[in-house]
């Protein structure tokens, strides 16, 4: 929750509070999570200022410090779980994407990667006792993927009983067979997705700081930001940045687009889920030599990592190739005109 008064802060006037505010920080917590550097880079103050506000910050919102393993598996109990509504892939999964935690997509061309961010942003808005976490979703566009049509199917695609407990939810007045109906609850459920198209790499690191600001606004809404899905999290930086020479700032701008995006999953209790491009490795003499791209920083920044693969016909296997608390394992779903529907 945004404090009204950043000025109990030592080192906090009127004017550095507007500064602050300006550049995102409008709570203890988001201070609390920031360096120095950044704070100094950011909001225009001094270096030495910066530190101690970080500091007096981390005192205010108490984060920081040690903590019992019974007090993290208490805050660990607030996590959510949203559903993919096909058993084998929850299962595999552990019930669903987690919030607080970064989930990676990522396969070929075609294997079905904006297929999942656009299910889980209509996933995401169903109540609670039908798998979602009855929240609002995020998107960020880099390779002009998302499609509202396709949320309208999805939408029209979902089993009745879950359709049914959704309109009621909504105290939306109809049946699931009703055409006038599933309308409105399409228009509900697009007005309920924020979507921005990243231009380039910067515009794209640009909109995580956004993204964080429209979290801030629905933190206390009926619908709180519950889902971030960036589709493609690797694509413009990949394009801008070629070869060996530039390898080492491409890293380095993708760490800190990470590390936003990871604020805004811990800060609000967000699912966030990106895609990845791959590439082959023609070193690579046994098994599959596909690699998805981002190096070590990517893998070691992300929680979940999920690699879809193409098989016959409409089918896709789901294999999470690494989790911190679940082993590795294959699940098998299809992507149907309705959405994703279990094999």
């Amino acid at each position: 929750m945004p404090d009204a008064d950043l000025e109990s802060l030592p080192g906090v006037g009127p004017a550095t509070a507007d500064k602050l505010h300006e550049a995102g920080f409008d709570s203890f917590q988001s201070l609390a999570v920031a360096s120095p550097s950044e704070l100094s880079n950011t909001a225009d103050v001094g270096e030495s200022t910066s530190a101690d506000i970080v500091r007096a910050a981390r005192d205010a919102a108490d984060v920081g410090g040690f903590e019992t393993g019974s007090a993290v598996l208490e805050r660990r109990n607030e996590i959510g779980k949203l559903s993919w509504h096909i058993d084998e892939v929850d299962d595999l999964l552990g019930g669903g994407i987690e919030t607080q935690s970064i989930t990676e997509v990522y396969g070929e061309f075609g294997s079905g990667k904006s297929q999942v961010t656009h299910q889980m942003a209509v996933n995401v808005q169903l109540p609670k006792e039908v798998g979602g976490l009855h929240g609002r979703a995020m998107f960020i566009d880099s390779e002009d993927t998302f499609r509202p049509e396709r949320i309208d199917d999805m939408v029209r695609g979902l089993p009745d009983e879950v359709i049914e407990a959704t309109l009621e939810d909504r105290e939306i007045e109809g049946t699931p067979g009703d055409e006038a109906t599933m309308d409105d609850l399409v228009d509900d459920i697009l007005d309920k997705i924020h979507v921005a198209k990243a231009f380039n790499s910067n515009h794209q690191m640009l909109l995580a700081e956004k993204a964080k600001e429209l979290a801030g606004e629905h933190e206390e809404a009926e619908y709180p930001v519950r889902l971030l899905a960036v589709d493609s999290l690797t694509a413009h930086f990949r394009a801008e940045y070629v070869g060996r020479g530039e390898l080492a700032e491409r890293q380095q701008k993708l760490n800190k687009h990470l590390h936003d995006i990871d604020k805004v999953g811990n800060l609000y209790n967000t699912a966030v889920i990106v895609t990845n491009q791959v590439a082959s490795n023609p070193d690579s003499f046994f098994g599959d030599p596909t690699q998805p791209i981002g190096g070590n920083i990517l893998g070691h920044k992300s929680t979940f990592r999920i690699y879809l693969r193409k098989s016959k016909g409409n089918k896709r296997i789901v294999r999470l190739v690494d989790a911190p608390n679940l082993a590795d394992g294959e699940a098998v779903m299809r992507v149907e005109d309705g959405g994703l529907k279990p094999e």
